[in-house]
């Protein structure tokens, strides 16, 4: 029987690009979207309105298509959780439990992915390691190491597969993202096009973890490609490609666009976010136990983003 994956919060920025990369590997008709928001006309894969903490819903979706493999992504992100923690709280944690309950019953592998959120202003804050302190300020970094624990009762208690990365910020240009510290990474390119210039609500040199999504996707399928014996950390691998301030985005956009400008204006709340994770994370344990390597650095995203938003903001 071919492999069936569902896709929770299909419609997000992470879930535009894998559903599209899962469809490409298992066909078409085995990648089954589902999101509380419904698609764009013509969509072209199946779809299943959701909402995730609704259990019922979930499991009869989950029978009726004959789902092996869950890659739950639906959740209330770090900027929107800390303006409605409860919330925030109620999606991340009763989602995933619903997500993972089910996947006991039924025999189901999940990728559900963690954070650099779930680290805390007590961190090592460079070269930070996979095994260390995690102390997070935020709801959304409380939801995220909550899940990580649980995910890992799991495993050990009842030999489930479940397995995630704690992703840093993801740069894309299809799926735009939906309220995290690091979004702005995404919405300097868009600005940088359509206006020459940019209001970053970070200082220059806050410094963060970055990917671009082609390397997001790729560690995705790769690690549940991955095989398990050789894993010592089922969930939550450290993974990036590589560290950079907005003064570094600045740069690298500059050498592309020569008149862009960027207006430094520090947003309390998202600097404070920012703040507490970490400048970068040691992803050595990716590396060794099943051979990520990201693709992707900082010029070569900034050529990639302009030349497909040029192409993206000028069919609109």
């Amino acid at each position: 029987m071919p492999e069936k994956a569902l896709i929770t919060g299909a419609m997000g920025q992470i879930g535009t690009d894998l559903i599209e990369a899962l469809a490409k590997e298992l066909g078409v008709n085995n990648v089954i979207a589902t999101d509380i928001k419904a698609p764009k006309t013509d969509y072209p894969f199946k779809f299943e309105r959701l909402d995730i903490t609704d259990v019922d819903r979930l499991k009869d979706i989950v029978i009726e298509n004959k789902i092996s493999t869950i890659y739950h992504l639906a959740s209330l992100l770090s900027a929107t959780g800390e303006n409605k923690p409860d919330l925030a709280w109620h999606i991340n944690m009763q989602g995933l439990i619903n997500v993972i309950n089910i996947s006991k019953d039924n025999n189901i592998r999940v990728f559900t992915p963690s954070s650099i959120a779930v680290f805390g202003p007590n961190t090592p804050k460079e070269n930070t390691p996979q095994d260390t302190i995690k102390r997070p300020n935020t709801m959304y970094g409380i939801t995220k190491l909550s899940g990580e624990l649980l995910c890992d009762y799991y495993v050990n208690k009842y030999n489930m597969d479940i397995r995630g990365l704690r992703f840093p910020g993801i740069i894309s240009w299809k799926g735009e993202p939906g309220g995290g510290t690091t979004d702005y990474a995404v919405h300097i390119y868009y600005d940088a096009i359509k206006h020459k210039s940019y209001r970053c609500p970070l200082s220059e040199n806050t410094k963060m973890d970055m990917m671009y999504m082609d390397d997001a996707v790729h560690s995705i399928i790769s690690l549940m490609s991955a095989d398990k014996t050789k894993l010592k950390h089922y969930n939550a691998f450290n993974i990036t490609s590589f560290a950079a301030t907005p003064k570094d985005f600045e740069n690298a956009i500059k050498a592309n666009i020569k008149d862009f400008k960027i207006i430094y204006e520090p947003n309390p709340l998202i600097q404070s976010i920012a703040d507490s994770w970490p400048d970068s994370v040691d992803d050595s344990c990716a590396r060794e136990q099943w051979g990520w390597k990201p693709l992707y650095d900082i010029n070569k995203i900034t050529e990639d983003m302009l030349s497909k938003l040029y192409l993206k903001l000028g069919n609109q």
